[in-house]
């Protein structure tokens, strides 16, 4: 989640220092998770499912694996709810 953060930030062309401040501070406020091979696993399930990219099907398959109800992404239809019990919203 935390690369996603950085990468629509930058898109939206604010500074690096005040990105990493944020994530710095998202950092001590949230749960990080690890990547492991049942991520990737699931993963490569969930994009020939539901035909995201390899990095948004990598997010969605972490949120699941750490009980998210909802991911945030502009990338993504808002709206869609994954695997029944997961909710795509578009923060812009």
């Amino acid at each position: 989640m935390l690369n996603e953060v950085y990468s629509i930030l930058s898109k939206h062309k604010v500074a690096h220092n005040l990105i990493s401040k944020y994530i710095f501070e998202l950092q001590g406020i949230l749960q990080v998770s690890s990547i492991t091979t049942a991520t990737i696993n699931d993963s490569l399930l969930l994009k020939e499912k539901y035909h995201y990219s390899w990095w948004d099907s990598l997010i969605l398959a972490s949120a699941l694996e750490n009980d998210c109800v909802t991911v945030y992404s502009e990338d993504m239809q808002d709206g869609q709810f994954i695997e029944d019990r997961l909710t795509i919203k578009n923060p812009f």
